[in-house]
């Protein structure tokens, strides 16, 4: 029996490292053209003792024109602090933008690895056979729109994914309080991962309704602990994300269902009489936290929770970016390889945001290498495919909400178990 395990760990070694190799390429050569010139800023500003929050012209400092005329990151204090870390130990010793840019993603390199390492293991300890474990595993480390959302584009909602998963692991094993904290830091990460919370609560009830306040009450201490104190511990100012707190729900588009808007005002804004638009998750989410409760106890029922109430979050919001998907891809697969639930559920949530992303402007953003010249023609290119654009991307979520509304609305349909053999 020593050979076949032996057979099965290379091989496990030689996917693990043709994944790496591939997005190690796709990290050097490409990134998203406003993305991660604000990630490097991002980093410099952390790293060199400055408010990462206050929008600088640092053209001069990476002599680029890509870093005049930025806007400030949009996401909580932890993901400033790493890019800061990354910036002492790459930059700050070696100025080579290029290599800069690879290494602000070496950290999401390294989580799409252990993401499709948890997944695997956790396929395993639920009762898959080896078979589905090692596609789901495959899946996972090769998985189209996981890497052009991440290795290529730059976005870290596989480190997201990770940690919540990591989270969901420990309240499955009844590690509540450590599952609390982890959730948190998963949500200060990128608050796209906030409907975990309650699903999280609703799970923890069921063994106590004092262990559920308590994990309420632990999550939003620390996300209040890991999202407000490094203002004041780092001394920066927090008037620039004060004063633009509605940011995220004062815009529709991308994925979502008001995706139309775009073509029919030529704006991302919501028009001021329809700002409410923007907190319909909040409705939706409270909504589905009574409603949408675990069948039993079993990790394949927690997960489900977790996935209905993410999509029913995505589905409510008036902007939904691609990689925010990434969240739902190793919930999908889990149960797909462990409680033979329909492959098509995991294929669903990521080709359509994949065929999604191709009419989205993202496309020729995150394929234009750092050469300006290449960057103008992509531009140009867009400029006059755009009404056509525009018009496909609206088709193309269509599918998108019918399904996921399917999901979420009647999980009997939506995930359907296959005939166990």
């Amino acid at each position: 029996m020593v050979a076949p395990v032996q057979d099965q760990g290379r091989n496990a070694a030689g996917w693990i490292i043709t994944s790496v190799v591939i997005q190690v390429l796709l990290g050097l050569f490409l990134g998203h053209a406003y993305d991660m010139p604000i990630f490097a800023a991002t980093g410099y500003l952390a790293g060199t003792g400055r408010n990462p929050y206050i929008a600088r012209d640092l053209g001069g400092v990476f002599h680029s024109s890509a870093f005049t005329g930025l806007t400030s990151i949009g996401y909580p204090p932890p993901w400033p602090l790493v890019l800061g870390e990354i910036y002492r130990v790459s930059y700050a010793l070696l100025p080579s933008l290029m290599l800069y840019r690879l290494a602000l993603k070496l950290p999401v390199i390294a989580a799409n690895v252990a993401l499709a390492l948890a997944v695997h293991r956790l396929c395993l300890s639920d009762g898959a056979g080896v078979g589905e474990a090692r596609r789901a595993f495959r899946l996972m480390l090769f998985n189209p729109l996981l890497l052009y959302t991440t290795a290529a584009w730059g976005q870290f909602d596989s480190v997201v994914a990770l940690v919540c998963l990591l989270a969901l692991i420990l309240l499955y094993r009844k590690k509540l309080l450590l599952s609390a904290v982890v959730l948190a830091i998963g949500v200060s990460l990128k608050p796209v991962a906030l409907p975990l919370l309650p699903a999280g609560v609703l799970f923890a009830a069921r063994r106590s309704s004092r262990g559920a306040v308590g994990y309420a009450a632990l999550s939003a201490a620390c996300l209040v602990l890991f999202s407000i104190a490094p203002f004041p511990l780092m001394g920066w100012s927090p008037q620039v994300i004060l004063r633009g707190w509605d940011a995220h729900v004062s815009v529709a588009g991308g994925l979502s269902w008001l995706t139309f808007l775009e073509i029919s005002t030529g704006a991302y804004a919501l028009p001021p009489a329809l700002r409410f638009l923007g907190f319909l998750w909040l409705p939706a989410l409270a909504a589905g936290a009574v409603l949408i409760r675990p069948a039993g106890g079993r990790l394949a029922d927690l997960l489900i929770v977790s996935l209905r109430l993410i999509l029913l979050f995505f589905l409510t919001r008036s902007w939904l970016s691609e990689p925010n998907v990434v969240l739902v891809l190793p919930l999908a697969a889990v149960l797909c390889a462990a409680d033979h639930r329909d492959w098509r559920l995991f294929h669903f949530l990521w080709i359509i945001p994949l065929v999604f992303t191709l009419f989205n402007a993202s496309v020729p953003q995150v394929l234009s290498p750092s050469w300006p010249a290449a960057m103008d023609v992509m531009a140009r290119i867009d400029e006059r495919a755009r009404t056509a654009r525009l018009v496909l991307r609206c088709i193309s979520v269509v599918p998108w909400l019918v399904i996921g509304w399917m999901i979420v609305l009647a999980p009997s349909v939506g995930l359907p178990q296959r005939p166990q053999e």
